[in-house]
Protein backbone atom coordinates (compact mmCIF):
# COMPACT_ATOMS: atom_id res chain seq x y z
CA UNK A 1 0.00 0.00 0.00
CA UNK A 2 3.04 2.72 0.82
CA UNK A 3 4.32 1.99 -3.05
CA UNK A 4 1.11 4.15 -3.82
CA UNK A 5 2.32 7.32 -2.01
CA UNK A 6 6.02 6.78 -3.30
CA UNK A 7 4.73 5.74 -6.80
CA UNK A 8 2.77 9.22 -6.50
CA UNK A 9 5.79 11.34 -5.22
CA UNK A 10 7.93 10.39 -7.64
CA UNK A 11 5.87 10.72 -10.86
CA UNK A 12 3.38 13.57 -9.20
CA UNK A 13 4.79 16.35 -11.88
CA UNK A 14 4.04 13.91 -14.81
CA UNK A 15 0.66 12.87 -13.10
CA UNK A 16 -0.86 16.29 -12.40
CA UNK A 17 -0.13 16.99 -16.47
CA UNK A 18 -2.27 14.20 -17.20
CA UNK A 19 -4.79 14.64 -15.20
CA UNK A 20 -4.84 18.56 -15.78
CA UNK A 21 -5.48 17.65 -18.96
CA UNK A 22 -8.06 14.77 -18.39
CA UNK A 23 -9.89 17.48 -16.22
CA UNK A 24 -10.47 20.10 -18.39
CA UNK A 25 -14.06 20.30 -19.90
CA UNK A 26 -14.82 21.71 -23.20
CA UNK A 27 -18.59 21.38 -23.82
CA UNK A 28 -20.82 24.61 -24.54
CA UNK A 29 -22.71 24.34 -21.79
CA UNK A 30 -19.91 23.53 -19.41
CA UNK A 31 -19.05 25.03 -16.02
CA UNK A 32 -15.63 25.31 -14.37
CA UNK A 33 -15.55 27.89 -11.59
CA UNK A 34 -13.17 27.89 -8.69
CA UNK A 35 -13.71 31.25 -6.54
CA UNK A 36 -14.03 32.34 -2.90
CA UNK A 37 -17.44 33.15 -1.76
CA UNK A 38 -18.78 35.17 1.40
CA UNK A 39 -20.69 32.97 3.65
CA UNK A 40 -21.04 33.03 7.04
CA UNK A 41 -18.80 36.32 7.42
CA UNK A 42 -15.84 34.80 6.01
CA UNK A 43 -14.35 33.62 2.30
CA UNK A 44 -14.97 30.26 2.01
CA UNK A 45 -13.68 28.52 -1.34
CA UNK A 46 -15.54 26.48 -3.66
CA UNK A 47 -15.09 24.86 -6.74
CA UNK A 48 -17.55 24.10 -9.04
CA UNK A 49 -17.06 21.67 -12.28
CA UNK A 50 -19.67 19.93 -14.89
CA UNK A 51 -19.96 19.55 -18.44
CA UNK A 52 -23.64 20.99 -18.90
CA UNK A 53 -24.78 23.35 -15.96
CA UNK A 54 -28.48 22.27 -17.20
CA UNK A 55 -27.61 18.76 -15.05
CA UNK A 56 -28.90 18.72 -11.52
CA UNK A 57 -26.08 20.03 -8.31
CA UNK A 58 -24.17 17.35 -6.28
CA UNK A 59 -22.75 19.51 -3.70
CA UNK A 60 -20.37 17.58 -1.04
CA UNK A 61 -19.99 18.29 2.24
CA UNK A 62 -16.79 17.26 3.31
CA UNK A 63 -15.56 14.87 6.21
CA UNK A 64 -12.48 14.97 8.44
CA UNK A 65 -12.85 17.20 9.77
CA UNK A 66 -11.28 19.26 7.86
CA UNK A 67 -10.38 17.04 5.02
CA UNK A 68 -11.20 18.68 1.59
CA UNK A 69 -12.76 16.44 -1.50
CA UNK A 70 -11.69 18.60 -4.06
CA UNK A 71 -8.46 16.77 -3.95
CA UNK A 72 -10.70 13.80 -5.74
CA UNK A 73 -11.94 15.77 -8.83
CA UNK A 74 -9.81 13.50 -11.09
CA UNK A 75 -11.70 10.31 -9.60
CA UNK A 76 -14.63 11.75 -9.95
CA UNK A 77 -14.47 13.38 -14.09
CA UNK A 78 -16.80 10.50 -15.18
CA UNK A 79 -19.51 11.91 -12.90
CA UNK A 80 -19.30 15.56 -14.47
CA UNK A 81 -21.23 14.34 -17.61
CA UNK A 82 -24.43 14.10 -15.42
CA UNK A 83 -24.09 15.87 -12.72
CA UNK A 84 -22.56 19.86 -11.28
CA UNK A 85 -20.42 18.97 -8.72
CA UNK A 86 -19.50 21.66 -5.98
CA UNK A 87 -16.92 21.13 -3.32
CA UNK A 88 -16.40 23.45 -0.61
CA UNK A 89 -13.15 23.78 1.46
CA UNK A 90 -14.97 24.09 4.73
CA UNK A 91 -14.51 26.98 7.76
CA UNK A 92 -11.47 25.33 9.00
CA UNK A 93 -10.12 23.13 5.99
CA UNK A 94 -7.69 23.61 3.02
CA UNK A 95 -8.13 27.13 1.02
CA UNK A 96 -10.64 28.41 3.19
CA UNK A 97 -8.38 28.06 6.35
CA UNK A 98 -5.18 29.77 4.44
CA UNK A 99 -7.08 32.47 3.83
CA UNK A 100 -8.65 33.42 6.94
CA UNK A 101 -6.30 31.77 9.31
CA UNK A 102 -7.33 30.82 13.05
CA UNK A 103 -7.80 34.08 13.81
CA UNK A 104 -10.23 34.56 10.76
CA UNK A 105 -11.77 30.93 11.45
CA UNK A 106 -13.79 32.27 14.56
CA UNK A 107 -15.51 29.71 16.88
CA UNK A 108 -15.73 26.18 14.96
CA UNK A 109 -19.11 24.16 15.44
CA UNK A 110 -21.26 22.07 13.97
CA UNK A 111 -23.72 24.53 13.91
CA UNK A 112 -21.85 27.13 12.26
CA UNK A 113 -20.94 24.83 9.53
CA UNK A 114 -24.38 24.18 9.14
CA UNK A 115 -24.87 27.88 8.80
CA UNK A 116 -22.09 28.27 6.20
CA UNK A 117 -23.42 25.02 4.02
CA UNK A 118 -26.96 26.60 4.19
CA UNK A 119 -25.65 29.73 2.46
CA UNK A 120 -23.52 28.32 0.09
CA UNK A 121 -27.00 26.45 -1.01
CA UNK A 122 -28.70 29.46 -1.05
CA UNK A 123 -25.78 30.68 -3.48
CA UNK A 124 -26.13 27.79 -5.58
CA UNK A 125 -29.48 28.35 -5.90
CA UNK A 126 -29.75 31.68 -7.16
CA UNK A 127 -26.42 30.72 -9.24
CA UNK A 128 -27.03 27.67 -11.11
CA UNK A 129 -30.76 27.26 -11.20
CA UNK A 130 -30.79 23.35 -10.94
CA UNK A 131 -31.81 21.05 -8.29
CA UNK A 132 -29.21 20.65 -5.26
CA UNK A 133 -28.59 16.78 -3.94
CA UNK A 134 -26.64 17.42 -1.04
CA UNK A 135 -24.08 14.81 -0.50
CA UNK A 136 -23.26 14.33 3.38
CA UNK A 137 -20.17 12.29 3.94
CA UNK A 138 -18.39 11.12 7.28
CA UNK A 139 -18.35 14.26 9.50
CA UNK A 140 -19.96 15.70 6.83
CA UNK A 141 -23.15 13.30 7.23
CA UNK A 142 -23.34 15.07 10.15
CA UNK A 143 -23.43 18.50 9.02
CA UNK A 144 -25.21 17.71 5.81
CA UNK A 145 -28.08 15.79 7.86
CA UNK A 146 -28.93 18.68 10.13
CA UNK A 147 -28.84 20.79 6.70
CA UNK A 148 -31.57 19.10 5.10
CA UNK A 149 -33.39 18.63 8.26
CA UNK A 150 -33.49 22.39 9.00
CA UNK A 151 -33.42 23.84 4.76
CA UNK A 152 -35.63 21.16 3.61
CA UNK A 153 -36.63 23.56 0.56
CA UNK A 154 -33.00 23.99 -0.76
CA UNK A 155 -32.17 20.31 -1.46
CA UNK A 156 -34.15 17.79 -4.05
CA UNK A 157 -32.27 14.94 -2.36
CA UNK A 158 -30.32 14.49 0.65
CA UNK A 159 -27.46 11.14 -0.14
CA UNK A 160 -25.41 10.02 2.79
CA UNK A 161 -21.80 8.25 2.64
CA UNK A 162 -19.65 6.77 5.16
CA UNK A 163 -23.06 7.91 7.34
CA UNK A 164 -22.81 8.99 11.16
CA UNK A 165 -25.43 7.93 13.26
CA UNK A 166 -25.41 7.89 16.98
CA UNK A 167 -22.27 7.68 19.89
CA UNK A 168 -23.55 3.63 20.00
CA UNK A 169 -21.94 3.52 16.52
CA UNK A 170 -18.42 3.93 18.50
CA UNK A 171 -18.46 1.11 20.30
CA UNK A 172 -19.24 -0.98 17.49
CA UNK A 173 -16.26 0.48 15.45
CA UNK A 174 -14.00 -0.37 18.42
CA UNK A 175 -15.13 -3.89 18.46
CA UNK A 176 -14.95 -4.42 15.08
CA UNK A 177 -11.28 -2.93 14.60
CA UNK A 178 -10.37 -5.67 17.84
CA UNK A 179 -11.65 -8.14 15.80
CA UNK A 180 -10.00 -7.68 12.37
CA UNK A 181 -6.93 -7.25 13.93
CA UNK A 182 -7.48 -10.71 16.03
CA UNK A 183 -8.21 -12.20 13.04
CA UNK A 184 -5.01 -11.08 11.33
CA UNK A 185 -3.09 -11.98 14.55
CA UNK A 186 -1.68 -8.51 14.92
CA UNK A 187 -1.10 -8.45 18.89
CA UNK A 188 0.89 -5.27 18.46
CA UNK A 189 -2.83 -3.39 17.08
CA UNK A 190 -4.92 -5.36 19.81
CA UNK A 191 -2.92 -4.18 22.76
CA UNK A 192 -3.07 -0.57 21.64
CA UNK A 193 -6.59 -0.15 20.45
CA UNK A 194 -7.19 -2.03 23.77
CA UNK A 195 -5.09 1.06 25.85
CA UNK A 196 -7.18 3.67 23.99
CA UNK A 197 -10.36 1.94 24.40
CA UNK A 198 -10.15 2.62 27.83
CA UNK A 199 -10.07 6.13 27.46
CA UNK A 200 -12.89 6.15 25.35
CA UNK A 201 -14.92 9.70 26.04
CA UNK A 202 -11.74 10.91 27.20
CA UNK A 203 -9.54 10.99 24.13
CA UNK A 204 -7.41 13.58 22.95
CA UNK A 205 -6.94 14.67 19.22
CA UNK A 206 -4.12 12.61 18.75
CA UNK A 207 -5.50 9.70 20.37
CA UNK A 208 -8.66 9.58 18.35
CA UNK A 209 -6.38 9.68 15.39
CA UNK A 210 -4.66 6.81 16.23
CA UNK A 211 -7.51 4.77 17.17
CA UNK A 212 -9.22 5.71 13.72
CA UNK A 213 -5.47 5.17 11.94
CA UNK A 214 -5.93 1.06 13.47
CA UNK A 215 -9.56 0.95 12.19
CA UNK A 216 -8.17 1.77 9.09
CA UNK A 217 -5.94 -0.38 8.62
CA UNK A 218 -7.13 -3.85 10.37
CA UNK A 219 -8.91 -4.67 7.49
CA UNK A 220 -6.39 -5.15 4.61
CA UNK A 221 -9.03 -6.56 2.15
CA UNK A 222 -10.53 -3.26 1.94
CA UNK A 223 -8.82 -0.12 0.19
CA UNK A 224 -7.04 1.67 3.12
CA UNK A 225 -8.75 5.29 2.70
CA UNK A 226 -5.11 7.20 3.60
CA UNK A 227 -3.02 5.31 1.91
CA UNK A 228 -4.54 3.98 -0.89
CA UNK A 229 -6.98 6.91 -1.61
CA UNK A 230 -6.79 10.27 0.30
CA UNK A 231 -2.62 10.85 0.04
CA UNK A 232 -2.37 9.47 -3.63
CA UNK A 233 -5.24 12.14 -4.09
CA UNK A 234 -3.27 15.11 -2.15
CA UNK A 235 0.09 14.07 -4.39
CA UNK A 236 -1.30 13.96 -7.66
CA UNK A 237 -3.95 16.88 -7.56
CA UNK A 238 -3.12 19.40 -10.17
CA UNK A 239 -5.01 21.67 -8.49
CA UNK A 240 -2.99 21.67 -5.02
CA UNK A 241 0.62 22.76 -4.38
CA UNK A 242 2.65 21.30 -2.00
CA UNK A 243 1.68 24.12 0.16
CA UNK A 244 -1.96 23.27 -0.41
CA UNK A 245 -1.39 20.07 0.80
CA UNK A 246 0.26 20.88 4.32
CA UNK A 247 -2.88 23.98 5.02
CA UNK A 248 -5.05 20.90 4.27
CA UNK A 249 -3.18 19.28 6.72
CA UNK A 250 -3.19 22.20 9.54
CA UNK A 251 -6.67 22.68 8.84
CA UNK A 252 -7.25 18.85 9.86
CA UNK A 253 -5.50 19.40 13.24
CA UNK A 254 -7.35 22.64 13.81
CA UNK A 255 -10.81 21.37 13.03
CA UNK A 256 -10.64 18.00 15.13
CA UNK A 257 -9.59 20.13 17.91
CA UNK A 258 -12.40 22.52 17.54
CA UNK A 259 -15.15 19.95 16.72
CA UNK A 260 -13.79 16.60 19.02
CA UNK A 261 -15.81 16.80 21.62
CA UNK A 262 -19.31 17.96 19.47
CA UNK A 263 -18.05 14.60 17.79
CA UNK A 264 -17.87 12.34 20.09
CA UNK A 265 -21.53 13.07 21.31
CA UNK A 266 -22.84 13.57 17.92
CA UNK A 267 -26.59 11.96 17.91
CA UNK A 268 -28.70 12.14 15.06
CA UNK A 269 -31.62 11.32 16.37
CA UNK A 270 -31.72 14.01 18.41
CA UNK A 271 -32.75 15.69 14.82
CA UNK A 272 -35.88 13.64 15.17
CA UNK A 273 -36.86 10.82 12.62
CA UNK A 274 -38.95 12.82 10.15
CA UNK A 275 -37.19 14.48 6.81
CA UNK A 276 -38.46 16.01 4.28
CA UNK A 277 -36.27 15.01 1.35
CA UNK A 278 -36.01 11.75 -0.42
CA UNK A 279 -33.27 10.37 1.92
CA UNK A 280 -30.64 7.81 0.31
CA UNK A 281 -27.32 6.46 1.74
CA UNK A 282 -24.58 4.95 0.10
CA UNK A 283 -22.29 2.79 2.14
CA UNK A 284 -19.20 1.04 2.15
CA UNK A 285 -20.17 -3.26 2.70
CA UNK A 286 -17.03 -2.68 5.06
CA UNK A 287 -17.45 0.30 6.96
CA UNK A 288 -16.14 0.30 9.92
CA UNK A 289 -14.92 4.00 10.96
CA UNK A 290 -18.52 4.84 10.28
CA UNK A 291 -20.12 0.83 10.67
CA UNK A 292 -22.54 0.23 8.14
CA UNK A 293 -24.56 -1.72 10.67
CA UNK A 294 -25.34 1.41 12.76
CA UNK A 295 -25.73 3.74 9.51
CA UNK A 296 -28.50 1.07 8.43
CA UNK A 297 -30.05 0.84 12.16
CA UNK A 298 -30.80 4.67 11.90
CA UNK A 299 -31.42 4.89 8.04
CA UNK A 300 -34.72 2.30 9.19
CA UNK A 301 -35.55 4.63 11.64
CA UNK A 302 -36.14 7.36 8.92
CA UNK A 303 -39.71 8.13 7.95
CA UNK A 304 -38.86 10.15 4.57
CA UNK A 305 -40.93 11.13 1.15
CA UNK A 306 -38.45 7.98 -0.20
CA UNK A 307 -35.64 6.40 0.80
CA UNK A 308 -33.33 3.80 -0.32
CA UNK A 309 -30.47 2.22 1.26
CA UNK A 310 -27.21 0.32 -1.00
CA UNK A 311 -24.31 -0.94 -0.36
CA UNK A 312 -21.04 0.19 -2.02
CA UNK A 313 -19.20 -3.30 -2.40
CA UNK A 314 -15.97 -4.02 -1.56
CA UNK A 315 -15.52 -0.39 0.05
CA UNK A 316 -14.72 0.86 3.74
CA UNK A 317 -14.75 4.19 4.52
CA UNK A 318 -14.56 6.89 1.70
CA UNK A 319 -16.80 4.47 -0.07
CA UNK A 320 -17.53 7.03 -2.90
CA UNK A 321 -13.99 7.21 -3.56
CA UNK A 322 -12.63 3.74 -3.35
CA UNK A 323 -15.39 3.07 -5.75
CA UNK A 324 -16.21 6.08 -7.62
CA UNK A 325 -17.98 3.80 -10.89
CA UNK A 326 -19.82 1.50 -8.58
CA UNK A 327 -21.27 4.70 -6.52
CA UNK A 328 -21.46 6.73 -9.87
CA UNK A 329 -23.76 3.81 -10.74
CA UNK A 330 -26.10 4.08 -7.77
CA UNK A 331 -26.36 7.78 -8.12
CA UNK A 332 -27.90 7.80 -11.94
CA UNK A 333 -29.53 4.58 -11.15
CA UNK A 334 -31.48 6.18 -7.86
CA UNK A 335 -30.96 9.40 -7.29
CA UNK A 336 -30.72 11.18 -10.75
CA UNK A 337 -33.86 10.05 -12.11
CA UNK A 338 -36.03 10.92 -9.01
CA UNK A 339 -34.83 14.27 -8.71
CA UNK A 340 -35.49 15.21 -12.64
CA UNK A 341 -38.90 13.36 -12.02
CA UNK A 342 -39.61 16.20 -9.27
CA UNK A 343 -38.37 19.03 -11.54
CA UNK A 344 -41.21 17.98 -14.08
CA UNK A 345 -43.64 17.64 -11.69
CA UNK A 346 -43.20 21.33 -10.23
CA UNK A 347 -43.22 22.69 -14.11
Amino acid sequence: MAINMFTALMTRKSTQQKLAKALMITTPNGIVNERFIKAGGIDQWITIRGEDRRNPVLFFVHGGPGSTYSIFAPLLRSWEKYFTLVQWDQRGAGKTFHKNGKAGTGPLTFGRLVQDGIEIAEFLRQYLGQPIILVGSSVGSITGTMMVKHRPELFAAYVGTDQNSTPDASELSYQLTLEWLRASGNTRGVKAVEKLGARKGKLTVKEFTALHQWTIKANPTIPNMIMDIMLPAMLTSPDHTLGDLIDIFKGMNFSTEQLLDELMVADLRTLGTRFDVPFFVFQGDTDAVTPTAAAKAYFDTLETPHKEFALIKQAGHLAAFARPEQFLNELLQRVRPLVLASVVGTK
